[in-house]
């Protein structure tokens, strides 16, 4: 578990989980790891099945260890409870119940199929590695990811304005990239009508990438009819408010699973000061303005007590990587972490029966 625990940090966060999964000989030997690398790509189960099968292993009578329960539903990918069925794996050891309701319900249809299914197992590990993803399910919004391009003295724009480029070419590649696996990416109307944006994922060679984000723009003020963020593929949409949840509430309703916020400073504040962000992704850049634009706006704190203490993350990459001149800054939200399973998962011990995924979702 602790392998697959590991591997499951190389994937990136967002709409789906972290899981990593590792397949074992009867003998307890390693034969196979694999983990999810995100929306789209093979589950973490499938891709260590495929990881066997490429080196001649034959899965039928093996045990696999994965951090989440295999899925039991059809979405971009199959159903991982079919892909183990098929693979003739004999048991299955997880950590923590799936909450995410179309999906759940995969040690069901195992231990229909006479597969041995052991769940608990490191449960308070497995559930912190992806806490706020269960925070996210359990709301009912996307996850949240809040991007932010500074300087060191933490401006993002000089006082005439200017902002473009504060972030390194290797940045503004990391960016789009992001922006590739990304449900929406969400800025403010302040934003729109000062920088008209087109927030678009494009590679490297500036041409529009395959899979593109929704466009959302949130504020009560209109958005022009030549912005460029309009685009003429009809993936914009404005969202008439200023409250956060709301916004969050409308993209979800879209089918949103994954929201980017970039943009000012007013709209970085508000999902800050709401405890809405799940992770921050900051490219600090070395130079220094010593006036302008601050990257955030005033957050209501005024005690060293109430700040808002991150965590560093190592998932996807780790939690500083240099780009290019500028440093990339990873890091969770300072919401509760390991311990949290307890309150809401009845039952911390390896069993042999699957408590039922409400008590995630009920309970957090």
């Amino acid at each position: 578990m602790d392998a697959a625990l590991a591997a499951a940090l190389a994937g990136p966060r967002g709409a789906n989980p972290l899981v990593g999964a590792v397949i074992l000989s009867p003998e307890g030997e390693q034969l196979a790891t694999g983990y999810h690398r995100g929306a789209g790509t093979a589950h973490a189960e499938a891709d260590a099945i495929s990881e066997a099968h490429k080196k001649g292993v034959d899965t039928v009578g093996t045990t696999m260890v994965v951090t989440l329960e295999p899925c039991n539903h059809v979405g971009r990918t199959g159903p991982c409870a079919q892909a183990i069925i098929a693979a003739g794996i004999a048991k299955v050891i997880y950590a923590v119940d799936d909450p995410h309701d179309p999906a759940a319900g995969g040690a069901r249809t195992l231990r229909s199929a006479g597969v041995e299914v052991l769940s608990g197992l490191a449960l308070d590990q497995a559930f912190d590695l992806n806490r706020d993803w269960f925070d996210a399910v359990a709301a009912k919004r996307p996850f949240v990811t809040l991007h932010i391009a500074q300087t060191l003295d933490s401006r993002i724009a000089a006082a005439d304005g200017t902002s473009q480029w504060i972030s390194s070419p290797e940045s503004l590649a990391d960016n789009h990239g992001l922006r590739g696996l990304i449900d929406a990416i969400l800025v403010g109307t302040g934003t729109v009508l000062i920088d008209n944006p087109r927030l678009t994922a494009r590679d490297a060679d500036g041409e529009l990438s395959h899979r593109q984000p929704l466009r959302a723009v949130m504020g009560l003020r209109d958005v022009p009819e030549d912005a460029s963020v309009r685009g003429t593929d009809g993936r914009f949409v404005h969202l008439p408010t200023r409250d956060p949840s709301e916004a969050l509430r409308m993209l979800f309703d879209q089918g949103v699973r994954h929201v980017m916020v970039e943009g000012g400073s007013s709209i970085l504040s508000t999902f800050l000061q709401a405890h809405l962000v799940d992770e921050l992704i900051v490219y600090l850049a070395p130079t220094v303005l010593g006036s302008g634009t601050p990257a955030l706006n005033d957050l209501g704190i005024t005690t060293l007590a109430d700040a808002q203490r991150w965590s560093w993350d190592d998932a996807g990459g780790g939690a500083v990587r240099m780009l290019g001149e500028d440093l990339r800054l990873h890091l969770r939200s300072p919401r509760g972490s390991a311990g949290n399973a307890g309150n809401v998962v009845q039952n911390k011990n390896l069993v042999s029966r699957s408590e039922a995924a409400e008590h995630l979702t009920g309970g957090h």
